[in-house]
């Protein structure tokens, strides 16, 4: 792995978790992601824990935005966290989004998900939110 410097954009990389085809709000943080400065990677559809995990891996990313619109993402939000820690990556931040309910929130940012993000929460929330996050894994 290269080394991750505070100097370099952050590379964030947007996956679409399990058998959810509806993509357009991932694209739409593809391009804010864009906007804001970030090198963005896109897993494509249908993506599972392990490959996220061996994306995350190869390109170096500081950051995963997971996508999830099916109802699955107890299950698979906690698994990507496990898939990543068995790969022992530790320094990448990761949030999730879709319609999840309140109540699951904490679950998840229990499991490992730093931020956990509904529809209509404003883009630029969710970029200061990955932003503060890598800045304060960079440092550790």
């Amino acid at each position: 792995m290269k080394q991750k410097t505070a100097s370099r954009s952050i590379k964030i990389l947007v996956a679409k978790l399990g058998l959810d085809g509806h993509d357009r709000g991932a694209l739409v943080l593809c391009r804010a992601f864009r906007d804001a400065g970030m090198e963005v990677i896109y897993s494509g559809l249908f993506a599972t824990p392990d490959r996220i995990s061996q994306i995350a891996e190869d390109e170096d990313v500081d950051a995963i935005a997971l996508s999830l619109l099916n109802g699955a993402h107890n299950t698979l939000f906690p698994r990507v966290v496990k898939a990543l820690q068995k790969k022992g990556i530790k320094d990448v931040l990761v949030v999730g989004g879709g319609v999840i309910p309140e109540e699951d929130k904490e679950g998840l940012v229990k499991a490992g998900v730093s931020g956990v993000f509904g529809p209509g929460t404003p883009l630029t929330s969710i970029i200061e939110h990955i932003t503060s996050g890598v800045s304060k894994l960079r440092k550790i």
